[in-house]
């Protein structure tokens, strides 16, 4: 068992015009941390969240994968100030050599919230309320031209007015017409079936807001009901109840717990199909109706931020690195207990297209081997048996057509799932892609021979991510890019 808060502060120490105080929440990656000010500084109020980020003893070659995510998210939040939006205030790095476990650590100022929504039980009170502002935040960023990636319960804060902002940029891209491009990090129970099994390359996954109104569909009826919209006891199990609902096997079927008018607009936003959704706009003033509150305005566009830091007390140049900030707090969500996973054992079965999956059986404990991304060696491809890097590892440095044989095996995925992968193959090679498949030999095997690629699914150079479903890779093969050209064969074979 690893140490469940990455970053420990001691209570009273000074960062800028900032007084740590009590932790509020822990991860993965980050602690945040209750702050007061105690310095003179106008510009910025008296009380706010620190995100601390153990950015001194990251990788290089880490950092770099994430600074294209750093320049969105920073983006974002120099463009855009709306009010269902969280603020940020600032970002400083730790100065600090004689704290060594602190030294280069990046802070974010945050505007502080009094919880999270999945921190308050369900049925949410007044949850047509909440769910209007949810849905106003989200209107404003497609309005701007922005998708946010992975709307759910913990990425939206409740301030102690009660109104609601939208937080954790992690995904979020701006659109370049009909489609963004982001990162493949999801949260599998709140993400629309279309990117359960997404094609990944060099720029990301392609994401439409559509996927936005999905999402808020599943955050809808759990707020409302305190349950999923799609059966199963485990993420694995409803993941596998959306696949056969795409698939037009299964029909849905929402809880008759509904308040009346919320089955309709829910129903619009879990189509099987991306197109078939209820635009955002149209979304947003039903949601309103349906609450009974207020229609909020409609401006052209989100005014941008005109706010600037504090220049009380300035930090040096070297506390001041927005873009590594950034970059580092997209990867995050920063909620308690994340240090110790659920247990879940897994035994093989067989979906109605030959395809070998696993269904998931929870158990009362059980221990990961390790965590973090960060354990996947230089010049290699890692696989995890859990999100977000945890659990165990399997990697190589080439080609393999057959992890069950052979001289470097995997043996935890002939019993378990692939539950996130770490593309970490060096730039200089000229085969930097890494394509994987449910067949040994390279070969599509089940519901890859539908897709066009024929093949389940490819990592760009330095990618990282979660995958969703029930992921069960036979061989993985080096290739020079993600980027798939299919000939006119290819194209008829998925076809038939």
């Amino acid at each position: 068992m690893y140490d469940a808060v990455p970053v420990r502060v001691p209570e009273g120490y000074r960062i800028g015009p900032w007084e740590v105080r009590e932790a509020l929440a822990s991860g993965a990656f980050a602690t945040v941390y209750a702050a007061r000010l105690v310095d003179e500084a106008p510009d910025l109020p008296r009380r706010a969240a620190l995100k601390f980020l153990p950015t001194g003893t990251r990788t290089p070659r880490r950092l770099s994968h994430l600074r294209e995510l750093a320049e969105r998210e920073t983006e974002l939040l120099r463009r855009l100030r709306t009010p269902r939006l969280i603020r940020m205030y600032d970002t400083l790095s730790v100065d600090d050599p004689d704290h060594p476990e602190l030294d280069g650590a990046t802070v974010l100022v945050l505007e502080r919230a009094e919880r999270s929504l999945d921190a308050v039980p369900a049925p949410v009170p007044d949850a047509g309320a909440v769910l209007a502002q949810i849905c106003e935040g989200l209107a404003q960023l497609h309005r701007a031209g922005w998708v946010h990636g992975d709307l759910k319960p913990a990425n939206v804060l409740l301030m102690k007015d009660g109104s609601a902002r939208l937080a954790d940029f992690s995904t979020a891209a701006e659109l370049e017409g009909t489609h963004a491009y982001t990162s493949a990090f999801v949260t599998p129970d709140y993400t629309a079936p279309e990117l359960l099994w997404p094609e990944m390359d060099e720029r990301g996954v392609q994401v439409r807001p559509s996927g936005d109104v999905w999402s808020f569909g599943v955050l809808a009826h759990t707020a409302l009901t305190g349950t999923f919209p799609f059966p199963g006891a485990t993420t694995e199990a409803r993941c596998d109840a959306v696949t056969r609902y795409a698939r037009g096997t299964e029909e849905l079927r929402l809880s008759p717990e509904l308040p009346d008018g919320w089955a309709e607009i829910i129903g619009d936003c879990l189509t099987r199909t991306h197109a078939e959704r209820v635009g955002t706009e149209a979304l947003l003033r039903r949601v309103e109706a349906a609450a009974g509150v207020a229609r909020a305005p409609r401006p052209s566009r989100p005014r941008p931020s005109k706010s600037r830091p504090s220049k009380s007390r300035r930090p040096s140049w070297r506390q001041r690195h927005p873009v590594l900030a950034g970059s580092l707090a997209t990867l995050l969500t920063v909620t308690a207990g994340l240090g110790a996973a659920a247990g879940i054992a897994h035994h093989r079965a067989t979906q109605y297209d030959g395809t070998p999956v696993y269904e998931a059986v929870a158990v009362p404990t059980a221990s990961a081997s390790g965590y973090g991304y960060h354990r996947c060696p230089e010049d290699s491809v890692c696989f995890f048996s859990e999100h977000d890097g945890n659990g165990e590892m399997c990697h190589w440095q080439d080609s393999d057509p057959n992890w069950q044989e052979g001289e470097a095996t995997c043996p935890w995925a002939a019993h378990g799932p692939v539950r996130s992968v770490f593309n970490n193959i060096s730039d200089s090679r000229e085969l930097g892609g890494v394509v994987y498949f449910r067949g040994a030999d390279y070969r599509p095997a089940g519901f890859d021979r539908r897709r066009s690629a024929q093949r389940t699914g490819c990592s760009g150079v330095n990618s990282m991510g979660n995958l969703a479903g029930t992921y069960a890779p036979l061989s993985h093969k080096l290739v020079g890019s993600c980027t798939y050209n299919p000939s006119l064969w290819a194209v008829l074979s998925s076809l038939w």
